[in-house]
């Protein structure tokens, strides 16, 4: 603890916004009822990394309305630092709608002009940065404005001053931005942390190539260690001559692959607070990972510390 403030395992900020979905088999506008909820991948973050036992601090900016009020309440509730977060009521909290029907996973957002796209460096609070192990961003903020890039550039240059570790999840949206205009800008923040955290996916869109081998070669290049997501049934990391790769968590039932990365990130980054090494972690990350998965919810599935000692035979399960 430095200058009297907490000190963090983990701190990460960014957007989240009030989630409303269909329940039952009707989409959304052919009537019936809306369940609602809250999303982010920074906030899902949080929460998962309270569950798993770590000190864990979101910030952001929310609207003064019922939505953001509702959902700094929940955090805190989950164990999840929020002194930081800011209302505003210059602008609201921003807004999803997911529905799926017949099998097919759609989200609208309503997020232009939210109060997270006005997040500036203003708001961030370097000496509470300053105490933390770790600080996670994902892409998603960058992509919200050039005010909300502009506060992670500030925050990266917050880290390297106090030497805390940087991890980044490029979390691509191409619902917020081309990815002409993302790759530039994603692989700038990718060269400046400490643990770059894409999927396979994102790889090829950021690389420009189908070819492993090339992709694997770009990411030897990074300065950081890579932890590659879903790269053909295996999670992968990389860190300039050492290629590591672990095999799926093998899952009777998928029930939901919301919130899924979200889960991944949050035990890789436990185990890493932890004390861990990077192999260990990637077999946390993949355990998370396929527990979220067996349970709906953007961070209602992710699991406790207690489930996943379970599920690595390190206590047993009491039924009554």
């Amino acid at each position: 603890m430095k200058n009297g403030t907490q000190s963090m395992d983990v701190i990460t900020f960014g957007e989240s916004m009030g989630l409303l979905y269909p329940e039952g088999t009707r989409g959304i506008g052919q009537g019936g009822s809306l369940a609602q909820s809250f999303g982010g991948a920074e906030s899902n973050l949080a929460i998962g990394l309270a569950r798993l036992g770590c000190c864990s601090g979101w910030f952001g900016q929310l609207g003064s309305d019922p939505l953001g009020t509702g959902i700094l309440k929940t955090l805190r509730g989950e164990g999840v630092d929020v002194s930081r977060a800011r209302q505003t009521d210059a602008a609201p909290t921003g807004l999803m709608l997911r529905q799926n029907v017949r099998g097919q996973s759609s989200v609208y957002y309503y997020r232009k002009g939210s109060a997270a796209s006005q997040m500036t460096p203003d708001l961030v609070d370097s000496e509470y940065i300053a105490n933390a192990r770790i600080l996670h961003f994902t892409g998603i903020t960058a992509a919200l404005s050039s005010s909300c890039l502009d506060t992670i550039r500030h925050v990266i240059s917050v880290c390297k001053e106090h030497g805390v570790l940087i991890s980044f999840d490029p979390n691509l949206r191409l619902k917020l931005w081309n990815i002409e205009k993302a790759r530039p800008v994603l692989l700038e923040l990718a060269g400046a942390c400490d643990y770059f955290l894409p999927g396979y996916d994102e790889c090829k869109l950021l690389f420009e190539t189908e070819d492993e081998q090339v992709i694997i070669n770009r990411l030897r290049q990074l300065p950081g260690m890579s932890i590659i997501k879903s790269f053909n049934g295996n999670n992968v990391m990389v860190h300039q001559d050492v290629t590591y790769s672990l095999p799926f968590e093998h899952v009777e039932q998928v029930v939901d692959t919301v919130g899924a990365g979200d889960g991944f990130c949050a035990g890789f980054l436990a185990g890493i607070a932890k004390g861990w090494t990077p192999e260990e972690a990637l077999s946390l990350g993949g355990l998370t990972g396929s527990l979220v998965i067996q349970a709906p919810g953007d961070w209602e599935a992710l699991p406790t510390w207690d489930e996943v000692q379970q599920r690595r035979g390190h206590s047993a399960h009491i039924e009554r």
